[in-house]
């Protein structure tokens, strides 16, 4: 399936970076020294203490090698998880990549080959501004652990929405680590530096931030690093 990978922008000035990313993670996705400084596969994986491929091999899986229908990935992702995603939709799929800044897809747009089928759009997790029931699945990868506890309840709403009856959501994000873990002791005080919003995603279960109503019996949850991990599939039911 062949497909353009132009951003479809539409009026700028309408969507706005959202305070918390601003103020908080403005120097690692905003500022164009912080985007090339983070755009190394290499750096991601040390980050992720050498998950990272691991962690998008379960997209992947999840996914599966050839996708069928659309696809909608809620943020741009550091590294080549959206690269080896488009490949996957080559043939019977359609990939489509939201972002809130400009600069996150245009770094994207870079990546892409010029026949890889994908779309980008700008705009905010929590106002898609997509049709209901439309992806056969949605991605969040590492966003919610980012966001205040507002912005996530929204974020998820919207992907509820824009999923379709018996589609999935795939969320991979931090985890609490396992009581035994050193890492549970260890990274909590930078977390608290650096994630101020991911304290939640230790404390609560991502199931918490979900709508009310949504059923619990199509939640498959598996933990990755002694926990530090996790990825969560909620297949929505049928209606």
């Amino acid at each position: 399936m062949g497909s353009s990978n132009e951003a479809t922008l539409g009026a700028v000035s309408t969507v706005a970076i959202p305070d918390y990313l601003r103020n908080t993670y403005w120097w690692a996705y905003l500022h164009p020294r912080g985007v090339r400084l983070f755009e190394r596969r290499w750096l991601v994986n040390l980050i992720l203490f050498g998950n990272y491929n691991r962690l998008c091999d379960e997209v992947i899986d999840q996914v599966g090698e050839d996708a069928i229908g659309p696809t909608l990935q809620i943020a741009c992702v550091y590294g080549d998880l959206t690269q080896r995603l488009a490949r996957c939709h080559q043939q019977r799929g359609q990939l489509e990549v939201v972002d809130v800044a400009p600069i996150q897809l245009a770094n994207l747009r870079r990546k892409l080959k010029p026949d890889e089928a994908v779309q980008l759009y700008l705009h905010d997790s929590t106002q898609l501004g997509f049709p209901d029931n439309h992806y056969n699945r949605t991605l969040l990868f590492f966003l919610l652990h980012e966001q205040p506890w507002q912005e996530r309840l929204k974020t998820l709403q919207e992907a509820v929405r824009v999923t379709r009856p018996g589609g999935q959501l795939i969320i991979i994000d931090y985890h609490q680590p396992r009581r035994w873990s050193p890492l549970r002791y260890l990274l909590l005080p930078l977390l608290r530096k650096l994630e101020p919003f991911a304290n939640d995603l230790w404390q609560h279960d991502i199931v918490d931030w979900l709508p009310a109503g949504l059923s619990m019996h199509n939640i498959e949850k598996q933990t990755f690093f002694a926990g530090l991990y996790q990825k969560v599939v909620i297949t929505l039911p049928n209606q």
